[in-house]
Formats: C-alpha cells, sequence, structure tokens
C-alpha cells in the first residue's frame, strides 16, 4: 500500500524514472512478504479434502484481477481519473484486504526451536531432505525460467510474432484474453478438474501447455492468436495451481511458509531472471525460437516431474527400513 501511495506522489509530479524504480522495488518488497504467509495461511483455513478448490480459487482471483484490473483502469481514465488517481484508488483496496485478514482467527502454530541461521535455512534443509518438494521446487524454477518468459515480455512477444503493437487496444484485448484463460484454468484444477490427481493433472498440464505454445508461436494470423493465447493462459495456470497444490499438501503448519517463500522465489522471482536472459535474443532472432523452446522444455517437465514415480520410491524406501 505504501509503494502505491508512493507510485500515485510521484507520477503526480512527473517523477524521474530511477525513484519510480524504488517505489515500485517497496511493492516488489511487499508482495514478498505478503505472498508465502497469505497462501500459507489457506490451509489452516479449510479442510484437507477443501485444500485443492481454496487453491483453485486464490489463483483464480489473482488471475481474474489481471483482466478486470486494466479494464476497470482505462475506463476509470476514459472517465478522467489520472494515472496518478488510479494508483490512490489502487492503494485504498489494500485496505479492503487487511480489514479481512485481522478478522482472521487462525489456529496457534507450533514455532520451531532453531533461531539465526538454522532458521534462516529451515526451508532450504525441508526441500532437500523431501524428494517431492525438492522436484517441485526445481520444476517450478526451470519452468519459470525457461517457459515463462513470454509473462513479462508479453508487450515483445505480441509486436513480433504478431505485428501488433502495445499501446493499442488490440493488445491490451489479446493480454486480458491470456489473462482470462489463466484465471478459467486456475478454476478448472477446483471444479471439473477437482476428482482428478494432481500429480497427473500437473504432467498433463505441461503437455497442454507445450501444444499450446507451440500453436500460439506457430499461428499468423490475430484471431488465431487470440484463441491460442487464450488456451495458453488456461494451460498455463491450471499447470502451477495443480503444483502448488500438491506441495501445500505436503507441508506442516510449522514450515509451510519457510517453503512457500522459496515456491514464490521460484515461481514469480525466477520469471524477471529469465527476462534478462531470452529479451535479448529475442531480438537477435525473434520471438518464435524462444517460445518453441520454452515448449520444448515443459515438454521436458511433464516427463521429469513424475511425483508418482518419486512417492513409489519414498514408500518402498519406507517399507524397507
Amino acid at each position: 500500500m505504501a509503494g502505491s501511495v508512493m507510485l500515485g506522489i510521484l507520477t503526480s509530479i512527473d517523477s524521474s524514472i530511477a525513484v519510480l524504480f524504488f517505489a515500485q522495488l517497496t511493492v516488489g518488497i511487499g508482495n514478498s512478504f505478503n505472498a508465502p504467509a497469505f497462501s500459507a495461511v489457506l490451509p489452516s483455513l479449510v479442510r484437507p479434502e477443501d485444500l485443492g478448490g481454496s487453491i483453485s480459487l486464490s489463483s483464480t482471483s489473482i488471475n481474474g484481477s489481471r483482466v478486470v484490473g486494466p479494464i476497470l483502469a482505462a475506463l476509470l481514465m476514459h472517465w478522467g481519473v489520472t494515472t496518478s488517481q488510479v494508483f490512490f484508488i489502487n492503494s485504498c483496496t489494500y485496505l479492503i484486504v487487511m480489514s479481512a485478514v485481522v478478522r482472521i482467527a487462525l489456529p496457534a502454530a507450533k514455532r520451531t526451536q532453531e533461531s539465526g541461521w538454522k532458521s534462516l535455512t529451515l526451508g532450504i534443509r525441508t526441500a532437500r531432505a523431501r524428494p517431492v518438494l525438492r522436484r517441485l521446487l526445481v520444476t517450478m524454477f526451470s519452468f519459470s525460467l525457461f517457459s515463462l518468459p513470454f509473462v513479462g515480455l508479453f508487450p515483445a512477444v505480441a509486436d513480433l510474432t504478431f505485428g501488433i503493437q502495445p499501446r493499442t487496444p488490440v493488445y491490451k484485448w489479446l493480454y486480458a484474453t491470456w489473462g482470462l484463460g489463466a484465471m478459467f484454468g486456475a478454476l478448472a484444477i477446483g471444479t471439473v478438474l477437482a476428482g482428478v490427481d494432481k500429480r497427473k493433472a500437473a504432467r498433463g498440464g505441461f503437455v497442454c501447455f507445450a501444444i499450446f505454445m507451440t500453436a500460439f508461436a506457430s499461428v499468423r494470423s490475430t484471431p488465431l492468436a487470440f484463441i491460442t493465447g487464450f488456451f495458453l493462459g488456461a494451460s498455463y495456470f491450471s499447470t502451477t495451481t495443480a503444483l502448488m497444490t500438491i506441495l501445500q499438501s505436503r507441508l506442516e503448519l510449522e514450515i509451510r511458509a519457510r517453503v512457500l517463500s522459496l515456491w514464490f522465489m521460484a515461481f514469480g522471482g525466477t520469471i524477471p531472471i529469465g527476462n534478462l536472459i531470452f529479451g535479448p535474443i529475442m531480438d537477435r532472432v525473434g520471438s518464435r525460437p524462444v517460445l518453441l523452446f520454452g515448449a520444448a522444455w515443459a515438454l521436458f517437465l511433464a516427463w521429469s516431474c513424475n511425483i508418482e514415480k518419486i512417492d513409489l520410491h519414498v514408500d518402498s524406501q519406507t517399507t524397507k527400513t
């Protein structure tokens, strides 16, 4: 909220880009504290059998805001609201969330006895000691790095692949369509796919992502870009929601936020690194080879992220012990 207020003030006085970067950094720091803690709360508020549905709804709300937010901002600015005022309105919405959070009664968590460096590295040590957690985090890290740079480079992808300029209404509708697909993909995990083993759903999601990413990179016309973009968004977030559900279901309350912080580093924190790596490559060779490489990597992850096989191996080792 403080970062949004800063952005509102700075845009109203036409501040330098460096100061705007600092304000945006403040927003990012706030998200880095909020995201693991907020997600760690969910399993404490629902029954175990409802965990997938709660994570699905949470992911749906995130992607729904990607669609609705820009539309509302565009409408407000059409009605004469300035950019800085949009930031101020956005900062006020945090009060709604905070008022909800303070009303929640959470069960008492058993505190870990470790302190200092050991406490800081507890999430890392937990992930290293549990093969499934380790595989999920490595999978998400590499998926974000190699397959998802298009998320941050979406304006360049639209321009280089389809000739759609970023500032045009067509681009905004293309991005909203992709976000709408992501919203429905997340919602599907808790509804039509609620009865499907999330381990199978995740692997199937990687296959679908590879197919639709290939289609998105191959089509030439704008209408086909909208169609494939929608299904690309759906496969993207149904896959990540399934992986998140598997991860959440295997974490005890006292370590949940520690491991989830690693998840959000792998998920959201890695995409900007991919942007830095693949942005210059995209400038040199175009967007399609980068997108096709991301599709190929997703297909590899469909093979490597075999959680069922890991579970069977761990169970056999436990039985022998």
